[in-house]
């Protein structure tokens, strides 16, 4: 037993992103009691048991600072590529031999986000950061969501997926098979480069890292701020797109007779550009006139830490407290 409760009243949550691992312990009361960071959850790139094995060094440094025995009554990961059920059954697997507990729900880590932005377990969430997912959630358990691995399960855009597209569109203005925009002038010029050809050739060469192609998302929003039709027409597919998601998400949970929130998260939708959130809000008012929309700005381990004070059937004031600690 710990000083700060015994094991049947001690909850373990994680949100593991892509590329950072947060952990809480908290009680059953809403009260934190230990919180670690550290690395990526990458299972993809560095395989289940090593993605796992740094997950345990988290929560070992979060158990330690809560002075409680790496043992709780449930725990929740919310995880970075559990995209599929089957990831999630593997993970779930992997995480009851761990021996943290016998109670263990894994979830992917959009459904963080989500709850973390909502005050119920009722809703739909669009995150819109390098890549695109929707999650939704009623109360009862029911979740609506989509593979979200890339063009083909039919995801488009995101911030990979918008500089791939600017690039496109830009190339083939500058060698005339498309229609002209200033993308061809802004994106190499971003770079310090004259024409698309050189940055083209700095890309395929690796003169500049493929990494660094997240950096023309912004410079894409700029030049459709500026009235470019191209890149406004860019901006306004990621607009149908994070409508779309919702709207089909929001349909499968019979949500779209009921006021409802929609909560966007994740950088590109985050940053608050005039034209996709204008054009959001006018394609959601057509199509699912209920919804509510909202921008999640709290952290998401908040969200993985409400959900296992949901799983355990907490008493609604923990969650008020745990949300107080997070948000002031």
């Amino acid at each position: 037993m710990g000083v700060n409760g015994s094991p049947d009243e001690i909850l373990l949550a994680i949100d593991a992103g892509n590329s950072k691992t947060d952990a809480v312990v908290l009680s059953t009361e809403g009260a934190v009691l230990g919180t670690a960071r550290g690395g990526g959850f990458q299972p993809p790139v560095v395989g289940i048991g090593t993605a796992v094995d740094a997950l345990a060094e988290i929560v070992g440094r979060a158990a330690g600072e809560a002075a409680v025995p790496v043992r709780f009554a449930h725990v929740t990961a919310c995880l970075a590529n559990a995209d599929l059920p089957v990831e999630e059954a593997e993970l779930h697997r992997a995480l009851l031999a761990r021996g943290w507990s016998g109670s263990v729900r894994v979830h992917n880590d959009t459904f963080a986000i989500l709850r973390a932005g909502i005050d119920e377990p009722r809703g739909v969430a669009v995150v819109c950061g390098a890549g695109i997912n929707c999650v939704g959630m009623t109360p009862d358990g029911r979740t609506a969501r989509f593979p979200a691995i890339g063009k083909i399960s039919g995801d488009w855009g995101g911030g990979g997926g918008l500089a791939d597209e600017a690039l496109w569109w830009a190339a083939r203005a500058e060698d005339g098979r498309g229609e002209p925009t200033a993308l061809a002038r802004e994106l190499p010029g971003h770079f310090g480069l004259e024409s698309m050809y050189g940055l083209i050739e700095a890309l395929h060469l690796g003169r500049i890292p493929p990494a660094r192609k997240h950096e023309l998302t912004p410079v894409l929003f700029r030049v459709a701020a500026a009235g470019d039709p191209v890149a406004l027409g860019l901006v306004h597919r990621q607009a149908e797109e994070v409508v779309a998601m919702s709207v089909v998400a929001l349909g499968r949970l019979g949500l779209l007779a009921q006021e409802t929130p929609v909560m966007l998260g994740g950088s590109v939708l985050a940053a608050r550009h005039p034209q996709l959130e204008r054009r959001i809000g006018d394609l959601l008012a057509e199509r699912a006139p209920k919804a509510v929309t909202g921008y999640v700005t709290a952290p998401p381990v908040l969200g993985a830490a409400l959900l296992a004070l949901d799983e355990a059937a907490a008493r609604p004031e923990a969650a008020a407290r745990l949300r107080a600690h997070y948000e002031g």
